[in-house]
């Protein structure tokens, strides 16, 4: 584990965030588990696929 994260770390203990931040912070982890989800059910949509470019 690098120092960077250890200090990160501390600093977390010592001055947590507050509710109203980790409420949004688990919003947005569900809502990209819901999108995981749903690509993982249903595959990735033609539409959203980036076009390669012309062949020759």
């Amino acid at each position: 584990m690098n120092m960077l994260w250890l200090l990160r770390m501390r600093r977390l203990l010592q001055n947590p965030p507050s509710p109203k931040r980790l409420k949004w912070i688990a919003v947005i982890i569900v809502i990209s588990l819901l999108i995981f989800g749903f690509e993982q059910l249903f595959g990735w949509p033609e539409w959203l696929t980036v076009n390669k470019g012309i062949r020759r």
